[in-house]
């Protein structure tokens, strides 16, 4: 019984410090000078971005023209029966607020976070680009940076604060709760939970 409630007590203890530093790394704006902007997919419908998706567009669109860097690289692939990527519904919209063509990368294959920024760092390493800013929803950015500088990338966050989770309490509950399962997932196996596919990521990857 002192060895269960030993263990209660650990687990309990190391739920608490991965909840607060999900929070604190969401709450902390670390937008620089840098080679490249990475935005991270969400939910696009037939080529427009889903209100999630477009508040980090905005919010990666403005560090753009902000001077942040001169590169951004929109990332995600296709769920069964789109027409579009979320990078293709991505691309399109920067396009369409003046971002020039050959400023756009594109990672249009990943169908979760951890595929997506692999190839990021693969993108990046093509084009000779050593750092970059990501931009994500709040809750999504501790796993974010994590898995980026494990790939070898010099990563720093810019999470947006004008998602609709931001309005929605429950949705926060629930996406910080992901964000807890998906890190204990890539830190035990380094890989991606199975709950994290394109089809359940509408709420944000």
């Amino acid at each position: 019984m002192r060895l269960i409630l030993a263990a209660s007590v650990g687990l309990a203890v190391v739920g608490a410090y991965a909840a607060y530093r999900v929070w604190e790394q969401g709450e902390r704006d670390e937008q620089r000078p840098v080679d490249a902007i990475v935005v991270l997919g969400a939910a696009q419908y037939n080529g427009r971005p889903s209100p999630l998706f477009e508040a980090r567009l905005d919010h990666a669109l403005s560090l753009y023209f902000a001077g942040i860097a001169p590169r951004i690289v929109v990332t995600g692939g296709k769920a069964e029966g789109d027409r579009w990527t979320e990078a293709d519904a991505a691309r399109a919209y920067a396009l369409a607020h003046d971002v020039p063509a050959n400023a756009i990368l594109a990672e249009d294959q990943g169908r979760n976070t951890l595929e997506s920024l692999r190839a990021v760092a693969d993108i990046l390493a093509d084009e000779e680009l050593e750092s970059a800013v990501f931009v994500s929803d709040r809750s999504h950015m501790l796993r974010v940076l994590r898995i980026a500088r494990d790939l070898g990338i010099d990563a720093y966050g810019s999470p947006t604060r004008t998602s609709p989770l931001e309005h929605d309490i429950g949705a926060r509950v629930q996406a910080y709760v992901h964000e807890l399962g998906a890190l204990a997932v890539y830190f035990v196996a380094g890989a991606a939970p199975p709950f994290e596919s394109l089809e359940t990521a509408s709420s944000g990857r």
